[in-house]
């Protein structure tokens, strides 16, 4: 009877190692210090939402094998949807880069248009082999004169392997796209 307990237990610990979870989660949401910041309250700002690959609307973290071939990895999650998280990361760091809170998501919901609209377009952003690459296309417009500034944004930021490696890099990188963006506003 105890050799039949004992069996029963371990086939009891053995099928619930199964259902505990080893995955990580990660998020890129949370908005960085700007390296300068500006006093000028007098713009106000809407930030429309920023479009990401295809791959990136995964939950798993992909990186890629070769310019072609991606794969996903299983124990690495993202904790948010990265569209949502990075639009609401840049529109908390242009508020902390110019001093002040008028900086809205897009539908706008306020009582008047935005000044000033900045659209990103995410076109790579993923690991491969030892850097985590960042290539977007972004632009800033002024509403009220359709006057519109948009550049080009290309950055590579070493990483190892490691899904907290890869992550803290990709962190890296969109700081820069940040920095970027907010001196195309300027």
């Amino acid at each position: 009877m105890t050799n039949l307990k004992l069996f029963f237990t371990l086939l009891l610990l053995v099928s619930l190692n199964g259902c505990i979870s080893s995955q990580s989660y990660y998020v890129l949401s949370m908005a960085s210090q700007p390296k300068n910041v500006y006093n000028d309250a007098k713009k106000t700002i809407g930030v429309e939402k920023v479009v990401v690959p295809h791959y990136l609307y995964k939950r798993e973290i992909a990186i890629a094998k070769s310019s072609n071939q991606i794969t996903l990895l299983n124990n690495a999650l993202w904790g948010e949807d990265l569209d949502d998280g990075l639009t609401q990361r840049l529109i908390s760091f242009l508020q902390k880069k110019f001093n002040q809170p008028h900086v809205y998501g897009y539908p706008w919901g306020v009582e008047r248009q935005p000044h000033l609209k900045v659209t990103v377009h995410i076109t790579r952003f993923i690991a491969q082999g030892n850097y985590i690459y960042l290539d977007a296309n972004w632009e800033v417009t002024h509403l009220q004169t359709q006057k519109r500034k948009a550049k080009l944004f290309a950055t590579k930021v070493p990483t190892s392997k490691t899904p907290d490696s890869i992550v803290s890099a990709m962190d890296k990188a969109f700081g820069e796209l940040e920095e970027a963006i907010a001196s195309g506003i300027r």
